[in-house]
């Protein structure tokens, strides 16, 4: 397993600063979600009954610092630069490295700051790292299939469209099929290895 080196994992892009989350963060990052609540549940795997307390946030922040240390995961807050404000967050999950040098993105937003183009900011920017810092190929995403605006938002950021899942995740209580995506490094595709220290 690669571990990631002992470094700040941080980018910056034009209006964010795109960060791992901070106990900090607590009270910012419960007060959005709850104010989101209803326009983020039809969207996400089915809260715990402890989803906004500051233990399971403890929790999640212990997990981001494991997960980052392990290279295994990267997740970022979004955080606005112009006030500080956290307005979402996006992780690059599932990072697997050898043959695959892929990632998973999945990624929320307030419901306040949807639509204004922070989360396609975010993700190009987050597919860059990827590309560019963890030396990955390949980075997937899937949502629902009448998600118009998380599809409309990976389209814009240059993911294709690659198929259907059946019975992907669990959504709001509920196996769900989702449309998968993914956007490919242009300058590997079809090469290899492959006899290269023949």
């Amino acid at each position: 397993m690669m571990l990631m080196r002992r470094r700040k994992v941080r980018v910056e892009t034009e209006r964010m600063t795109l960060r791992p989350p901070q106990h900090s963060d607590y009270r910012p990052w419960a007060g959005l979600r709850s104010r989101s609540r209803d326009f983020l549940v039809p969207w996400e795997p089915s809260w715990a009954q402890d989803h906004l307390t500051r233990k399971a946030f403890t929790n999640r922040v212990y997990w981001s610092q494991r997960a980052i240390s392990q290279s295994s995961a990267i997740p970022f807050f979004l955080i606005r630069r112009s006030d500080d404000l956290l307005l979402g967050a996006i992780t690059l999950d599932n990072i697997r490295h050898g043959p695959a040098q892929a990632g998973t993105l999945g990624y929320w937003i307030g419901e306040q700051h949807a639509r204004q183009g922070y989360m396609r900011e975010a993700i190009e920017a987050v597919v860059h790292y990827a590309f560019n810092e963890l030396d990955l190929s390949r980075i997937e995403a899937a949502c629902l299939p009448e998600n118009v605006a998380s599809r409309g938002v990976l389209e814009r950021s240059g993911f294709k469209y690659e198929g259907v899942a059946q019975s992907y995740l669990q959504i709001n209580g509920r196996w769900r099929n989702h449309v998968l995506y993914a956007s490919l490094r242009g300058d590997r595709r079809g090469k290899t290895d492959v006899g290269l220290n023949a």
